[in-house]
């Protein structure tokens, strides 16, 4: 590299310099001198991911500008078929985990401990089963992407939906989840989210605005609904 870097002209080793030391979208022109040299495409400064093998240019553009990510069919269905089968036996107490947090809807929290009544499992980390979702080499591999390898895992949530008993309690409104966290910088934390079965409009789906992950973080309040609301079910005010 060193003899080939020897051979190319003084205004394009500038022009080269002069990319690395200010990177940006589009291309830097080269000085110009007696020989003429062709402009040299300069890549695209990102803020949100790190260079990896990993994403494409086009996918790490599209995080860029949207703050959010698809990866079909990276878990394979027998891994969450068993994380499936795991989720039902702490619902029903046949597996005891110390420390996990089983939330119902305020409705159903008298009643009996089974896969339709739970809303959520908080802390599956506690679960040597669950927690293997964190640890899926296709799962790390993505999210080194746009934490490094120096990963924690800072929040781990299994999210069921049962249907709504009527009194519209099961409703989250619009948020952000840096609201939740009390941890920077913002610009390295991901969230890596799977869906166990197949999920539309329908049947309660996650939703994203594209774009919302940029700028300043929105004010927060529990949204004036009629019907109630679940504690801590923040939304964005004034939306």
């Amino acid at each position: 590299m060193e003899s080939l870097g020897k051979q190319r002209s003084a205004p394009l080793r500038l022009a080269i310099l002069l990319r690395h030391l200010s990177p940006r979208a589009g291309f830097t022109p080269v000085p110009t001198s007696a020989t003429s040299v062709a402009p040299v495409e300069c890549p695209m400064q990102f803020q949100y991911t790190l260079d990896n093998d990993a994403l494409t240019i086009d996918q790490r553009r599209f995080y860029e500008d949207n703050g959010y990510l698809v990866i079909k069919n990276l878990v394979a269905d027998e891994d969450i078929e068993r994380f499936r089968e795991e989720f039902v036996k702490i619902c029903r107490q046949e597996v005891k985990v110390p420390g996990i947090v089983i939330m119902k809807d305020v409705t159903l929290s008298k009643s009996a401990d089974d896969e339709n009544t739970v809303s959520k499992l908080q802390d599956f980390i506690l679960s040597e089963e669950l927690f293997r979702y964190c640890t899926l080499p296709q799962i790390v591999k993505y999210v080194e992407c746009f934490t490094g390898p120096d990963i924690m895992a800072m929040h781990t949530m299994l999210i069921n939906k049962p249907p709504d008993t009527g009194k519209k309690t099961s409703r989250h409104p619009l948020h952000q989840d840096l609201h939740y966290f009390p941890y920077r910088p913002a610009d390295r934390i991901v969230c890596a989210w799977t869906a166990m079965e197949k999920v539309d409009q329908r049947n309660g789906c996650l939703v994203v605005l594209p774009g919302t992950h940029k700028g300043s973080l929105k004010e927060h309040k529990y949204p004036d609904w009629e019907g109630g609301i679940n504690k801590l079910y923040h939304g964005i005010y004034d939306y």
